[in-house]
C-alpha cells in the first residue's frame, strides 16, 4: 500500500454524477468516486438537493487541478449545460496519509434496488436475491452507470418493460456494462456493448464475467456498426443522442425498440426533434426525478 493517496472534493450538482464521475476517470488517476451526501434507507438510494463527489487519487495529476476542471467545465457548457445544471465546482485538494485510498472510496456504497424486480449489488456485499429477483454485480466507480444514477435506472425498467426475449441488443455507451449484462439477464439473445473509450472495454468484461454473462464488448463508434438488433439502449448526453440519431435508427430492425437516456427534462426537446426528424415514433416518456428517457419504436 502506498503511503499516501489524494482525495479531491468538488461541489457538484448531484444529477450530473455520472458525467462528472466519467471525466475523472477519463482525465484523472482515479481509483473511484462517491458522492459523499448520499444516503441509503431500506436498500434504496435517498438523493439529496446537493452533494460534494469525492473522488479518490492514486497519484497527484501533472496538471493544475483547477486547470483540469476549468477545461472539463468549459467543454460541458459548450454542450448545452448551463452553470446552474453543473453546480459551483468549488473543490478542495488534499493528500492523505496512512489510509488505504483503495478502499476508502467504497464506504458510502450499499445496495441500490431498481424496480421490483432489478437490484444492483456491489462486489464486495453478500445478498441473497428473493425469488425472481434479477441481480447484477459489479463494482461501483469502476466506469460510467453503476446502476444507482436515474438515467441508469430509466434504462434497466425499460428493458425489463420492453425488451422481448431472445432480442439482439446493442449498449451504445456501454461503460461499465451494467445494460448490456441486464438485458442478458432478462433473456436476451446477445448483447453487443460498444464505447468509444478504451479503458472501460475490461471493465465491462469483467463485469459480465463476474454475473456469469455472455455479452461482447468493443471499442466502436455507430458510425462504424454494420449489424442491425432488436432493442437498443443508449444512455449518453442528450446533444449527442441528438448528433447520432440517424445512427442509432439505422442499426435498428424495422419494429426495433430503442430507449434514449441521459436526457435532462429541460434538454428533452432537442432529442425529441431529432427523433421526429429521423421519422422514430415515441411510444413512452419514462421519468425520473430531473431525468428523462424516451422509448422509440422504429416502424419503417
Amino acid at each position: 500500500m502506498s503511503d499516501c493517496y489524494y482525495e479531491l472534493r468538488i461541489k457538484i450538482n448531484p444529477e450530473l454524477e455520472d458525467i462528472i464521475s466519467e471525466f475523472c476517470f477519463e482525465e484523472l488517476p482515479c481509483e473511484g468516486v462517491v458522492l459523499a451526501e448520499e444516503t441509503y434507507k431500506d436498500l434504496e438510494m435517498v438523493s439529496t438537493t446537493e452533494g460534494t463527489l469525492r473522488v479518490f487519487l492514486t497519484e497527484k495529476p501533472d496538471k493544475n487541478i483547477s486547470d483540469i476542471l476549468l477545461e472539463q467545465r468549459k467543454l460541458l457548457k459548450s454542450r448545452g449545460f448551463s452553470d446552474a445544471e453543473l453546480g459551483s465546482w468549488d473543490f478542495t485538494f488534499e493528500e492523505k496519509v496512512n489510509q488505504d485510498w483503495s478502499k476508502k472510496w467504497k464506504e458510502k456504497w450499499d445496495i441500490t434496488r431498481v424496480s421490483d424486480k432489478i437490484v444492483v449489488v456491489p462486489d464486495w456485499l453478500d445478498y441473497t436475491p428473493k425469488e425472481n429477483e434479477v441481480t447484477i454485480t459489479l463494482e461501483p466507480g469502476c466506469a460510467f452507470g453503476t446502476g444507482t444514477h436515474q438515467t441508469t435506472q430509466l434504462c434497466m425498467k425499460a428493458i425489463e418493460k420492453y425488451m422481448p426475449k431472445d432480442a439482439d441488443v446493442a449498449d451504445i455507451g456501454t461503460g461499465s456494462g451494467i445494460l448490456a449484462i441486464c438485458a442478458m439477464k432478462f433473456g436476451a439473445k446477445s448483447a453487443c456493448g460498444c464505447d468509444n473509450d478504451e479503458t472501460v472495454i475490461d471493465v465491462a468484461k469483467e463485469n459480465a464475467f463476474k454475473n456469469n454473462t455472455e455479452c461482447t464488448f468493443e471499442l466502436n463508434t455507430t458510425d462504424k456498426i454494420t449489424e442491425k438488433f432488436d432493442f437498443v439502449c443508449a444512455n449518453i448526453l442528450h446533444n449527442v443522442l441528438a448528433e447520432i440519431m440517424e445512427d442509432l435508427k439505422n442499426i435498428m430492425h424495422r419494429g426495433a425498440i430503442m430507449v434514449l437516456s441521459g436526457i435532462l427534462d429541460e434538454k428533452k426537446p432537442v432529442v425529441i426533434e431529432a427523433v421526429e426528424k429521423c421519422r422514430l415514433k415515441i411510444i413512452e416518456e419514462m421519468h425520473q426525478d430531473q431525468w428523462v428517457a424516451l422509448v422509440i419504436k422504429n416502424e419503417e
